[in-house]
């Protein structure tokens, strides 16, 4: 969601700062501000792009250490007044960026109020610094230090509930950067001679690949000379310094026209590294080393809860049928938001499966750590790399996506699926439903797939086209059966996101219990038809549709001649093993989806109201 970043070095703090916030651009945000410690306390903020904030900074602000905040709104409307950096003194001592949602805010607020703390904004974060400022000087006057910048940070979060990752700078002690953390995305970035703290370490990238990822109620001390980590008693920790692998160059466009045209093209390679070690198509084999069930574990479940947000449940339910399907396991899925509030009953013999993309998703984190309560065994599916669920569950399953900047997920998408389709396999395999033959043969045809999403791709002209003629369509109807239903809501899902388009998608044998009535001249309805167990019954759905006058646009396999009979316009996917066409027909989507808003002329990677990752309820 929002994004911070910190900066303690030897070159100009500003522009440092500015560029890694461009790096954070992608999580989405209303406004933007910086803090530099030049002759003091010195707080620029706009609301808007970044470009706008730039045009507020002195050319030559000087000062080495600082702080910035792209803000995505929660509490108040996107305003200056509202935008991170928040201070604190007068004259300006101490200023602070904050990810997270403060619960008791409006408690400390009247508290802070009644002290005599003037608050400038909306937002939940003032109250930090107030009760920073409270800490350290002791009144809202106060000038006469009463302890350091980091002992009062760790007395002020004493009395703060709810979530946060903070980075703060006092006047008085000009050298230092101060971090904290709860429930909220931080790492460090360890340089020569200079520092970096931010909500993602795509931020600074550029300046070094050494990181180090900060828990829970854990504190830390930058400075150009070096980095403090400190746990929740303030005891000094050596914490391990990790090396990010992958090159923030694959976080470039490559030429394409957005991010998420690229990353599209990228599910051919993503998938494929997701593969890379796990299979054995010689031996009929699954390798999941990460996962720390043994196979007696695995023999004795009963059930599997899948717990994800958004995309991710779209994957998570394909999951569901597979799990069921392959391995013979009864398993639910929940949405996480949901799933905490309903008093769900769990007991031994289940495992939860958390599904996230950027391991920070809120309601995510909230529901695995309710479901721990259970002593369930947990498994998160990710992209990255240290994130808070990997500290979360008891074993991680990577998707080896590389970076994805789009807003809209599409190669996590496709890579969450391939980790759901080992498992299912595996599960199987284990509990001995499936023999090594059927596995080899499995596997055989899930190799292939990387060649087909290619020539998926190649016909990207004629999706292309497709897509500018129903451009004007106000509403559009996503229909599948099976295994195609959670692509259809994915597929729907894609075109809301980035088009604006109203889109739903529906259970096809659902569209007689009500939907239909929705239907007119016209409304182009997107059937996915690919051959399997419910093809007949999705080509009675196809005519159901043409007999109210809409439109069907079909997804069906190259070598159906039958579907054209019934459909408007038909695109095509290669054949394959029915349990794999989603991740042929997902793609199809995806395509459809951009092409729409672009011929719309949409914010295609950072559409409007949405951010990357949802760190905040």
């Amino acid at each position: 969601m929002c994004g911070i970043v910190g900066y303690a070095g030897k070159s100009l703090a500003a522009p440092v700062l500015i560029d890694s916030l461009k790096k954070l651009e992608y999580r989405g945000y209303d406004s933007a501000g910086i803090t530099v410690l030049g002759s003091g306390i010195e707080t620029y903020k706009s609301v808007g792009k970044i470009v706008n904030l730039e045009a507020e900074i002195p050319k030559k602000l000087g000062g080495n250490v600082g702080i910035g905040h792209t803000r995505w709104a929660t509490h108040g409307r996107p305003s200056t007044e509202n935008a991170h950096p928040h201070n604190s003194g007068k004259p300006g001592k101490l200023s602070i960026v904050h990810n997270g949602i403060i619960e008791n805010y409006l408690a400390l607020k009247e508290q802070l109020i009644e002290e005599g703390y003037e608050f400038k904004s909306e937002t939940d974060t003032e109250v930090i610094v107030h009760l920073l400022h409270k800490h350290i000087y002791g009144k809202p006057e106060g000038n006469e230090v009463k302890c350091g910048l980091l002992d009062g940070l760790r007395e002020a979060l004493k009395e703060i509930e709810g979530s946060y990752a903070v980075a703060t700078v006092s006047s008085d002690e000009p050298g230092k950067l101060v971090v904290a953390k709860k429930d909220s995305p931080l790492v460090i970035g360890i340089g020569n001679g200079e520092n970096f703290a931010a909500s993602d370490v795509t931020a600074f990238l550029a300046h070094t690949r050494d990181v180090i990822f900060v828990d829970d109620f854990e504190t830390a001390v930058l400075s150009p000379e070096g980095v403090e980590v400190f746990n929740r008693e303030g005891d000094l920790l050596n914490k391990t310094v990790e090396k990010i692998e992958w090159d923030f160059e694959a976080a470039e466009k490559a030429g394409y026209e957005h991010f998420m045209l690229k990353e599209i093209h990228e599910q051919v390679s993503a998938i494929h590294s997701t593969l890379s070690g796990k299979v054995s198509e010689l031996e009929g084999a699954i390798y999941l080393e990460e996962l720390t069930l043994g196979d007696d574990e695995i023999r004795k479940l009963s059930r599997v809860q899948i717990l994800a947000c958004g995309t991710s449940w779209h994957a998570g339910l394909l999951g569901k049928y597979l799990i069921e399907q392959i391995a013979g396991i009864h398993c639910d899925i929940d949405i996480c938001s949901e799933y905490r509030y309903r008093n769900p009953v769990m007991e031994g013999g289940t495992l939860a499966i958390a599904i996230t993309q950027s391991g920070e998703t809120a309601d995510t984190l909230a529901a695995v750590r309710e479901i721990r309560s259970y002593n369930c065994p947990t498994l998160a599916i990710t992209n990255v790399v240290g994130s808070t669920i990997t500290r979360e569950t008891d074993s991680v399953l990577y998707t080896r996506a590389g970076p994805e900047i789009g807003v809209a997920a599409t190669k996590t998408f496709s890579t969450q699926l391939t980790l759901l389709y080992l498992l299912a396999v595996k599960f199987s395999l284990v509990r001995g439903r499936s023999s090594p033959d059927y596995v080899k043969n499995f596997i055989t045809e899930l190799r292939k797939i990387p060649g087909q999403i290619q020539q998926v791709l190649n016909q990207k002209e004629i999706i292309k086209e497709c897509a500018e003629n129903f451009a004007g369509a106000k509403n559009y109807f996503f229909l599948g059966r099976h295994l195609n239903y959670p692509i259809a809501l994915e597929g729907a899902l894609k075109l809301k996101e980035i088009s604006y388009v109203h889109a739903e998608g529906f259970a096809a044998g659902e569209l007689k219990h009500g939907p239909i009535a929705l239907l007119a001249e016209g409304t182009p309805v997107v059937a996915i038809a690919t051959r399997g167990q419910t093809y007949e019954k999705m080509l009675s759905n196809i005519k159901e549709v043409k007999a109210r006058d809409a439109t069907v646009i079909a997804v069906a396999d190259s070598k159906d001649t039958e579907i054209g009979k019934y459909a408007d316009v038909v695109l095509r996917v290669p054949p394959s093993d029915e349990l794999l066409a989603p991740l042929l027909s997902v793609v199809v989507l995806q395509l459809l989806a951009y092409y729409t808003a672009l011929a719309l002329d949409c914010s295609i990677d950072k559409p409007r109201n949405l951010a990357k990752s949802v760190t905040v309820e």
